[in-house]
Order: structure tokens, then C-alpha cells, then sequence
């Protein structure tokens, strides 16, 4: 084996350079070996080496001990002498010189290491029947010796592991199948530039599909998805014309449509490379349509509905609902999924609602549905009351909501009212008027407005009267006098009015309840109304002899040729105290103006403070440390 020739080869080399007169026995062993309690070796032996000035010699031998010895030792020397040990067992004795150069024998089973004796514990001391030249120049040749023992084994490490490599190599090679083409002799495959990745394009755009490829030599690169080869070298194999290469190996698809999502391969022929795939996802604008189609939606009032769209994109859109405003702009969201449903539905729900759908890609997409609530008319007027005159003109308006739409007819009492010059009726939308020219006194009385449709009939009534309108008062609350309080009201009436009534009392009031007093009544004649407009009366009437500080009610009502009009809301009113010239209210705003000026004071005392605490605690400071200083300066 080339390890075992070269020991050999060193082995020698030491003994070429060795004295000629010295007789050793070098052995070397590369094993380990356990020694029995009873002093023998063990069976596990390795090959050594036994070297003289005379020959090489091999012999087995325990991988543990390495010794040098004499043929004959002197009768004053030891048995055995271990002088040193080195990589597993490695022991050189005490050299002896002697004048027989021959060898007797190498036995090392009988071979046992005694105690050093005090003359001879250390392996540097040297033995005094050996000269001290020879012996500097044996220990010399030794640790070259253990020198390049240390190198052999670095170096049969190394030969271990550089075969355990080749092995492994060659395994490798001899698995692959071999073949004619001279990348196989020269050892440069074909091999992959590029790398697989996954691409997400927009539906109609170009998507380039890279495939770079070093060494391709003679074979093959191939395209393709599934099963379908798309190209086979520079050859197209696809009928598709979206479809080409670019730059070489490079795939380009053109107008993406959503059927092009999938994996695509970058194959080449060796049956060595891996193939390397791109995936392809198309991404989709979202799209949304209703249910139903028509976008129309019908409901009864009271019942549910359950309005629906469905969407469609890549990735899948998120659906949310709003309702248009009658601006035509849409509200805030009220739903989200494609589902929207509404519980015991009112007219006020109806309207068109929003289906908006969005996944990123591109604009939102919306589809509208308008609901119709079907429900029976319902009628709101303007005015239940509605004062004029004789010789003037009168509106009377119903608003009617209703779907189906409803008709809708004007009755005066019980009998229905035909249009006329006089009498005339309109509608825009849902506002319904009657108008009435040049009334009459006939003209007075009941009006109703009454709307049908196919769900219900409804009706409300309105009064077209002469008489008076009710009084509104303008006075203050709070009174100026301790003993009186001026009233001052407004009346519209087309006829002079001739007579107001005035209805006054005091009302005891405390934290925990009030109790009205008894009516005082007052009824003024015409001359205490001064007209200082057309229909409108402004009146005032001063009460007299009223209690300091206490709390009254007012009510007026008036009467013209056609009669009283209904009594007016109660008005109450507080008398002046005799400890204030001023009102309460005037008086809680001088309080709370002083309270806030004090508070500002206040909070201003309070950082003024700090401040003056704060220089004063700074100039206590500085006093210490000028007196720090001039004790400083007498020491």
C-alpha cells in the first residue's frame, strides 16, 4: 500500500542518517491496545517496524508502544527504562551502547515499564554508561523521528479522506446515464440562467416568460403547458399567434385573457436539469350584475326584502351596498356582502341602491337596483287650519305619498268639488293644491283630500275659515315693574275684530309643585287695537296691581264677524321683585363675570407665587456658594 511504503521510505531515512555504532530498535504502531490487568497484550496488533543499523525488518506487534533497547544492557542499568510516549503510544527508552551490533530479538510481550528510580525519573537525563555526545545526538534524531511519525499520520488522514471522496464520486458518475454528446466528454452541461417565478398580469396586457439557458450545445429547449408543447427550439409549435419567443428562449403572450392562467414549463432534453416552471395568474377587473337583471325591486310595506348582486374578478371582489340620496349621490355604507336584506320594509326605504364591487384591479364596478315599496296612500297637509276672506284667494295643499300612485279628489263636507274657474285643482308630484278664487262666504267650512290607490284609500281634513287666526305674544318673560307687566300680542283677521278677550292669574310655584290661582277676565273694544297692518292687529294691555316676584299665565282670544278663533297657547310671564332692578338673568351674568374675574385673580396670584419662590430660592443659592467660596479663599 503506498502509506506502508512510505514509512518505509522514512524509516529509512532515519537510519541512513543515524551513527553507525548505535544498535536501537525503533517500532511505531498506529493502533490503540489495551494492556489485561495481568500484564499481557490483547489479540489487536498492527503492522511495526524494527529498524537497526543492519536491516528493516516487520514483525507484529501491539499498536500501542514504540522501544528502543540494546542487545545486552549493561549489568548497573534498569530492566526498562519508558523515556517518552507520543500519538497513541509512542515510547523511546534509554539508549545503551554496546559493542555487539547484532540483534538478539524484539520481544515485547515480556515487556513491563518499571518506576523510574530517582537517578532516573526524568527521560532527559542521561544514563552515565552512555557517552553525553552520543546521547545529545541519539535524542536529536528522535524528535526528528516524532516529527515526521506526526506528518504520516496527517498525511494517511488525507489519503482516507481524499478516497472516501472518490468513492462517492464515482458512484455518482457511474448512476448517470452516459451520453454521446461532447458536453458529456468535456463536462459542461446545459444549466438553467434563470429561475421559476409566479406572475400576476391584467387581463389584455403582454406578459414576457424568461428562459435563459448557458451550454444548450445540441440539445433541445422546449416550451410548454400541460400536456400542449407550445415550442420546440426556434420552432413555434402553437397554433396561437398571441404567442412567440423573444430574445431567444424568452416566452411572450400577448392580450391575456383568463383562460391563460396556469403553469408554464421551460424544459430541457438532457433529463438532467429540473424543469423550470413559471406560473401565470391573470388578474380580472371585478365585474357585478343584479338579481334580477332588470334591477327592479318590488316590496309590500311591512314585509321583508332581500336585495342581491352577484360579482366576479380575480382575485374575488368584496361587495358593499349604499343608497342614493335624491341628489342622485350615494349615503354611507349600509351593507356589506352580496346580500342585502331589510326587515319590515317603509315607504321612506324606497330608492335605488348601490351594489359596488372592488378587488383592487382597476375601478370599482357598480350596478344599481331601485326598490319600490308598495303601500297604501298616505297624506300629510300643510295647514289643517287656513284663515282668509272674503274676496281673497286660498290655497289648501295634501301631500300624498303612495305607490302605485294614487288618485286623488278634493270634497268640501261630503261633496265632491269639480274644477272650476273659481275652484282649481293641481298637482305636481306628490304635492296636491286646491286653489280658491274670490272667496265667498259659501266658500267656508270643511275640506278633505282623498287618495286611492290599489293597496287603500286615505284621508285628511282641512279648515277654510273667516275667523280670526290665533294670538302670538310678544313680550319678555321677565317684567321691568314690581307691581305690573305690559302684554303685547299679534292677531291676523281679514274682518276688524270686534272683541279680545284677556285671561290672566297667578300661579304659586315652588320646588316641588304649582297651583294656579282663579281667571282674571278682561274683554277690550276696538279702540284698543291700533291696525298697523293689513290683516295683522298688534295689541298691548298693561295689568295693574300685580304681586312682587310672582309667576303669572296669560291667554287671548279675538273675535270678528264669523266668530271667536281658538284660544291662544298659555303665555307666562314673571314680575319684577322689589330687591332687583334687573332680571335674573342680567344679574346670573354680572355674578358670573365677578366669579371668573376672581378666578382670573386668583389664578394669577398663583404663578406670581411660585415665581417669588423660586428667586428666592435661587438667591439662596448663590449666597451659599459665595460663602463656600470665601471660606475656599482663607484656608
Amino acid at each position: 500500500m503506498p502509506f506502508k511504503r512510505a514509512v518505509h521510505n522514512i524509516a529509512k531515512d532515519v537510519v541512513r542518517e543515524a551513527p553507525a555504532h548505535k544498535t536501537s530498535i525503533i517500532s511505531t504502531s498506529y493502533c490503540q491496545s489495551n494492556r489485561d490487568p495481568n500484564g499481557s497484550n490483547n489479540n489487536n496488533t498492527f503492522t511495526s517496524l524494527a529498524v537497526n543499523s543492519n536491516k528493516i525488518s516487520e514483525f507484529s506487534y501491539c499498536a500501542t508502544e514504540v522501544v528502543a533497547a540494546t542487545q545486552t544492557l549493561p549489568p548497573t542499568a534498569p530492566p526498562s527504562t519508558a523515556a517518552s510516549s507520543f500519538f497513541g503510544g509512542i515510547l523511546v527508552s534509554n539508549l545503551y551502547s554496546s559493542t555487539t551490533p547484532n540483534i538478539t530479538s524484539a520481544a515485547t510481550s515480556s515487556f513491563e515499564t518499571s518506576s523510574p528510580t530517582p537517578s532516573s525519573s526524568s527521560s532527559s537525563a542521561v544514563p552515565s554508561s552512555l557517552p553525553l555526545a552520543v546521547y545529545l545526538e541519539m535524542k536529536k534524531y528522535c524528535r526528528r523521528f516524532l516529527i515526521v511519525i506526526t506528518l504520516i499520520c496527517l498525511l494517511h488522514s488525507c489519503l482516507l479522506w481524499n478516497s472516501a471522496a472518490a468513492a462517492i464520486s464515482n458512484r455518482a458518475t457511474n448512476s448517470r446515464p452516459l451520453s454521446n454528446s461532447p458536453q458529456s466528454v468535456t463536462g459542461n452541461q446545459p444549466r438553467f440562467l434563470s429561475r421559476g417565478h409566479t406572475y400576476r398580469s391584467v387581463v389584455g396586457d403582454t406578459l414576457v416568460l424568461p428562459c435563459q439557458v448557458e451550454n444548450l450545445g445540441n440539445f433541445v429547449l422546449l416550451w410548454r403547458r400541460g400536456i400542449n408543447v407550445l415550442t420546440a427550439s426556434n420552432i413555434m409549435v402553437t397554433r396561437d399567434e398571441r404567442v412567440r419567443l423573444i430574445d431567444g428562449y424568452n416566452l411572450e403572450i400577448s392580450d391575456l385573457e383568463p383562460q391563460d392562467a396556469g403553469d408554464y414549463v421551460c424544459q430541457i432534453s438532457d433529463k438532467i436539469n429540473r424543469d423550470q416552471v413559471h406560473t401565470v395568474e391573470i388578474l380580472v377587473p371585478p365585474s357585478v350584475r343584479a338579481t334580477p337583471t332588470s334591477g327592479n325591486l318590488q316590496a309590500r310595506k311591512g314585509g321583508p326584502v332581500t336585495l342581491e348582486c352577484k360579482g366576479s374578478g380575480n382575485p374575488v371582489p368584496s361587495i358593499y351596498w349604499t343608497k342614493k340620496s335624491g341628489t342622485g349621490k350615494s349615503t354611507a355604507r349600509i351593507g356589506d356582502g352580496p346580500i342585502l336584506t331589510l326587515e319590515k320594509v317603509e315607504r321612506q326605504q324606497a330608492g335605488i341602491y348601490q351594489c359596488t364591487a372592488d378587488n383592487g384591479v382597476g375601478e370599482p364596478v357598480s350596478v344599481d337596483i331601485r326598490l319600490d315599496v308598495l303601500y297604501p296612500p298616505d297624506i300629510q297637509v300643510e295647514k289643517s287650519w287656513i284663515h282668509s276672506g272674503e274676496g281673497f284667494e286660498a290655497k289648501l295643499v295634501c301631500i300624498v305619498y303612495a305607490d302605485p300612485i294614487a288618485t286623488v279628489s278634493w270634497y268640501q263636507n261630503s261633496f265632491l268639488i269639480q274644477s272650476t274657474d273659481r275652484r282649481i285643482m293641481t298637482s305636481r308630484g306628490n304635492r296636491h293644491t286646491l286653489t280658491i278664487r274670490h272667496i265667498q262666504q259659501e266658500d267656508f267650512g270643511n275640506y278633505s283630500c282623498v287618495a286611492d290607490n290599489s293597496l287603500g284609500r286615505s284621508r285628511k281634513y282641512m279648515e277654510l275659515s273667516g275667523r280670526p287666526g290665533p294670538a302670538e305674544f310678544y313680550s319678555p318673560k321677565w317684567g321691568r315693574s314690581s307691581d305690573s307687566y305690559n302684554l303685547t300680542w299679534k292677531i291676523d283677521s281679514y274682518p276688524p275684530l270686534e272683541e279680545v278677550r284677556l285671561l290672566y292669574r297667578r300661579v304659586l310655584m315652588n320646588d316641588t309643585f304649582q297651583q294656579p290661582g282663579r281667571w282674571h277676565d278682561f274683554i277690550l273694544t276696538p279702540e284698543h287695537r291700533p291696525v298697523s297692518e293689513p290683516l295683522t292687529h298688534i295689541m298691548s294691555y298693561t295689568i295693574k296691581n300685580l304681586v312682587p316676584g310672582a309667576y303669572y299665565e296669560a291667554i287671548v282670544q279675538a273675535k270678528n264677524r264669523y266668530g271667536w278663533n281658538e284660544v291662544s297657547d298659555i303665555f307666562q310671564f314673571i314680575v319684577a321683585s322689589n330687591s332687583m332692578d334687573i332680571p335674573p338673568e342680567e344679574s346670573e351674568v354680572v355674578a358670573s363675570s365677578k366669579s371668573r374675574s376672581n378666578t382670573a385673580t386668583s389664578s394669577l396670584q398663583g404663578p406670581t407665587l411660585s415665581i417669588q419662590m423660586l428667586l428666592a430660592g435661587l438667591f439662596m443659592v448663590v449666597s451659599c456658594l459665595c460663602e463656600r467660596r470665601h471660606q475656599f479663599s482663607l484656608g
